[in-house]
């Protein structure tokens, strides 16, 4: 697999790199969390949510709303799905990973999903991205041994329990989560997701 580089121009249909945002007690506080041989995500953490650079995204990435920061850490190399939101997730790389994504654009009118249409890039640690709400993502990619450590900030409340029941037809089958619509592959075996990833689930 082509592995890219955010700082591509081939990354900006996906989302940006972000700058001027001060990372260093981010990247700190982030080396306190757990890192297991799955993967974990962890949508809300009060000690990342307290640091001052917790209040620059919220006013300067997502204009004030309010916001949660989590992370996903773990060890993967599979794609096995495929999500996206009504908004765009502010990814930190504390360690460097890689990125499986895709654009919302393709999705078929069946709702599945061709994955030899999924673009690879690499972000290099240290590094915070916008990933755009139309891009398709999951779980980073482990990009060196040991496994990777993620940074993730999305608007309060996405990736939580729902409190509704969703529909079975149509768009409303992908809903999993608040703010989460997701394709998964077969292979993965997500318990209750709607398989529609077609064709290999890539591995890197």
């Amino acid at each position: 697999m082509n592995i890219q580089k955010v700082t591509d121009a081939s990354f900006g249909k996906y989302g940006k790199v972000l700058s001027d945002y001060d990372l260093s007690r981010l990247l700190k506080e982030m080396e306190h969390t757990p890192l297991p041989k799955d993967v974990i995500y962890v949508p809300s953490v009060e000690e990342l949510e307290a640091l001052p650079v917790a209040a620059d995204f919220q006013r300067r990435a997502y204009g004030g709303l309010p916001i949660q920061i989590g992370y996903c850490n773990g060890d993967n190399h599979k794609l096995n799905a495929l999500e996206y939101h009504r908004s765009s997730e502010i990814n930190v790389a504390v360690t460097d990973l890689i990125l499986l994504i895709g654009r919302q654009q393709d999705i078929e009118a069946d709702y599945s999903y061709d994955t030899g249409r999924v673009e690879a890039f690499l972000v290099p640690a240290g590094t915070a991205i916008e990933v755009y709400a139309t891009t398709l993502h999951y779980a980073p990619c482990t990009a060196a041994e040991g496994g990777f450590r993620c940074v993730v900030i999305l608007p309060a409340g996405t990736n939580t329990e729902l409190t509704f029941a969703p529909g079975e037809d149509g768009e409303d089958r992908l809903i999993t989560a608040k703010n989460k619509w997701l394709i998964a592959h077969e292979d993965a075996k997500i318990e209750g997701a709607f398989c529609g990833l077609k064709g290999e689930n890539l591995s890197v």
